[in-house]
């Protein structure tokens, strides 16, 4: 008898239908809960792909006004630069007026010499503050990073490339050579006595 009821129990085709059912419920379970986890997954890249767009699009324009700012404020450094070294030299203009005025009427050669001459100090006053340095070149060696030669003197007085003379004032700000000065510079004597003898 209990043969019997395992026999029935084999042959009873709905319980192998229910446990189908159930292996398919479950399998349908796995999938969903798969597919859930899947969606949740990609929402989730999605949502921090859509955060990194942002910070990159607020990063990128605040770069560009970075940049905006930087142009504007190197323009306005080339347009304005010079503007407090011509406030030091505006004094200088009002003494030159003034000395053009109290001259006028003036015959005394004298007293034209004294205001130039205070008008000239004042000048080279500021524009020493300024940092700007008269180079200095007379009786020096030719340096050919400070001085420009135009002329060349045999001469007996100098040694060879000692410069004679300055023929244009040179100028340095600070350590950059703004004008290089002119300068005639000397040369072998014997030079000038052999080009003779031919």
């Amino acid at each position: 008898m209990f043969n019997n009821d395992k026999k029935e129990e084999n042959l009873n085709p709905f319980k192998n239908e229910e446990s189908d059912e159930n292996k398919e419920e479950s399998k349908d379970k796995e999938n969903n809960s798969e597919e859930t986890e899947i969606k949740s997954k990609e929402d989730e890249l999605k949502a921090e792909i859509e955060d990194i767009n942002n910070k990159y699009l607020r990063l990128a324009a605040d770069f560009d006004n970075y940049r905006k700012r930087q142009m504007q404020e190197r323009e306005n450094l080339i347009k304005y630069g010079a503007e407090d070294t011509l406030k030091k030299i505006i004094p200088v203009l009002d003494t030159f007026e003034r000395a053009k005025k109290s001259i006028e009427k003036l015959e005394d050669i004298n007293t034209v010499k004294e205001s130039y001459e205070v008008c000239i100090k004042q000048l080279g006053d500021v524009l020493d503050k300024i940092g700007l340095k008269k180079i200095e070149a007379k009786g020096t060696e030719f340096d050919p990073n400070i001085h420009e030669a135009v002329m060349q003197t045999p001469s007996k007085d100098y040694p060879p490339h000692t410069i004679i003379d300055e023929l244009q004032t040179g100028y340095m700000l600070h350590d950059r050579v703004l004008r290089p000065v002119m300068v005639n510079v000397a040369t072998e004597a014997e030079a000038e006595n052999t080009e003779e003898k031919q």
